[in-house]
């Protein structure tokens, strides 16, 4: 069984064994610049739906939250193929704020379920949650700034005493003069 076929094996657990993961996405990493500079490829996706999710904006950050909310659904796709190292990159990416979980997704295109990691707000109570967050908006007016703080986080992960990722983001918006990049 290839990669691929693995990756999209529907609860049986064949991707794990070989390394190969699904990884539902919904905010920054809906972005193919975004996956490519963390992980040097862009991997196969496939678009779904969350059911009984929320993707929420957070105050003073440009990157979404999701929890748990019954009668609601967030739309993204899932990431299929993801290596164990490449796994490990979002782990540290996501860093503290997010903890992965194992969710399952439909697949828009033919409706099925699969099994997927995604990275769930980790603070439930956030009083910094609000809203509903927009990818159009983000792609418009962030996108650009969070590439170039993605890039600056993977040089540091290279680095003996590298910087968290929410250490980096607040370091980049802060020192490019936006000490509130959700404006």
């Amino acid at each position: 069984m290839n990669v691929t076929a693995a990756a999209a094996s529907l609860g049986s657990g064949a991707g794990q064994q070989i390394g190969a993961h699904n990884v539902f996405v919904y905010g920054s990493l809906l972005a193919d610049d975004v996956v490519r500079v963390l992980l040097n490829r862009v991997p196969q996706s496939s678009p779904a739906v969350l059911h009984d999710f929320h993707r929420f904006s957070i105050k003073g950050r440009v990157y979404p939250a999701i929890l748990p909310v019954e009668k609601k659904s967030v739309t993204g796709r899932v990431l299929m193929g993801i290596t164990n190292p490449e796994l490990d990159i979002l782990d540290t990416f996501e860093d503290v704020e997010y903890d992965r979980r194992d969710v399952e997704v439909t697949l828009v295109e033919s409706s099925k379920k699969l099994r997927a990691a995604a990275y769930v707000w980790s603070n439930s109570s956030d009083p910094n949650l609000y809203g509903e967050w927009d990818f159009k908006e983000w792609t418009r007016k962030h996108m650009e700034d969070f590439i170039k703080m993605t890039a600056g986080f993977i040089e540091e992960l290279e680095l003996p005493d590298s910087k968290t990722r929410v250490t980096t983001y607040e370091t980049f918006y802060q020192k490019n003069g936006n000490d509130s990049p959700a404006s």
